[in-house]
């Protein structure tokens, strides 16, 4: 490391606290943190959160701040957060408002992931604001209306003329060792089966955003094997259930356990045998790139992932441990270590952009 650097880290898992959203976030504050930067991680906008308590979106912000509250003092940064409802005066927590304005005009950068920040004034004095995206596709094909394997001959992604620095989801090793357990007997894996209301038109075609679109490609795949499948759904029609546990999926809930983001949640991935999963349809078509974060989680806890490929078999090894799939052929073996250890990914990261 050149310098020591103070760095903001925007996102939602107040607003949606639950644990892969969590995660997400947590990983790149270990990351940078282990670095040994100055790290902050904020939430100042004017959305309201969601309070899994009251099954809604509220302007109560208690649930949401004793949520980043819990989070930051788990991974070592007490202290180090700001939740702040920006169209509300007194609507701040963490920080005071006076100190969360010195932040963003001090920071050396400013990293808003997952983009979940309409950036405003205050935010606007980082001297340096980079936007971590973590789903490609569709801004980008907005973009041409009005990662990793951006600019690769197979990649459909319009780029638009702009530059776009390739990155990793980073996932912290301490937090997520390998586990062995002799008795899985389960893959698995943790999500939403149907989110309507993001495709995109381009050229003519519709590209898909719900990944119901790709289940159904693989609905059958507990037929082929011996293997069993179980799926912990958070949001799912009773139609779709039905016609998973038809053709041999064991289904769960996720919500009690995704709230649970240092127990349940990383206990389920662990007591896996491996994870199948599949991808958006926007990414599977037009190859971006695109690779999960829940899914280097599971690799870096020692289970294999079968996972579509989005065009990330063009970087990562696959075919011992990952495997990239096309149809309901796939296998298994890790590359976490290598390939998503936190601290290596945000220190490139940083480097990309000339802070290290």
């Amino acid at each position: 490391m050149a310098r020591r650097l103070t760095l903001v880290v925007l996102g939602m898992m107040g607003r949606a606290p639950f644990g892969g959203q969590t995660w997400l976030y947590l990983n790149w504050l270990r990351g940078l943190s282990r670095l040994g930067h100055d790290v902050y991680y904020v939430e100042d906008d004017t959305v309201w959160p969601y309070d899994p308590r009251a099954e809604t979106v509220t302007d109560d912000c208690r649930y949401a701040v004793d949520h980043v509250a819990r989070a930051l003092q788990a991974v070592g940064l007490a202290g180090q957060w700001a939740f702040r409802l920006a169209d509300r005066d007194g609507a701040c927590w963490g920080m005071t408002e006076g100190q969360l304005r010195e932040l963003y005009r001090r920071c050396d950068a400013l990293l808003n992931v997952v983009g979940a920040t309409d950036l405003r004034e205050d935010q606007l004095r980082a001297p340096l604001r980079m936007y971590v995206e973590t789903d490609p596709v569709g801004s980008q094909l907005r973009l041409a209306q009005g990662d990793e394997n951006y600019g690769a001959a197979d990649c459909g992604v319009p780029l638009d003329g702009r530059e776009y620095v390739r990155t990793r989801q980073p996932v912290d090793l301490e937090l997520w060792p390998m586990a062995f357990d002799p008795g899985a007997r389960l893959f698995t894996t943790i999500g939403n089966y149907r989110q309507e209301g993001c495709d995109v038109e381009w050229e003519g075609s519709v590209y898909r955003w719900s990944k119901h679109h790709e289940w159904e490609r693989f609905m059958q795949l507990p037929g082929h094997t011996g293997q069993q499948f179980e799926m912990a759904l958070m949001h799912s029609l009773a139609s779709d259930r039905e016609r998973l546990r038809a053709a041999g999926w064991r289904l769960v809930p996720s919500l009690e356990m995704s709230l649970d983001v240092f127990g349940a949640y990383p206990r389920y991935i662990r007591a896996s045998r491996g994870e199948f999963t599949v991808a958006k349809d926007q990414n599977v078509r037009l190859r971006s790139g695109w690779f999960s974060e829940r899914d280097a989680c599971y690799l870096a806890s020692g289970k294999p992932v079968v996972t579509q490929d989005t065009g990330f078999s063009n970087i990562l090894p696959t075919g011992a441990g990952l495997f990239a799939v096309a149809d309901v052929d796939g296998a298994t073996e890790a590359v976490a270590r290598e390939y998503f250890d936190a601290p290596r990914v945000a220190g490139a990261l940083l480097g990309a952009v000339g802070l290290a």
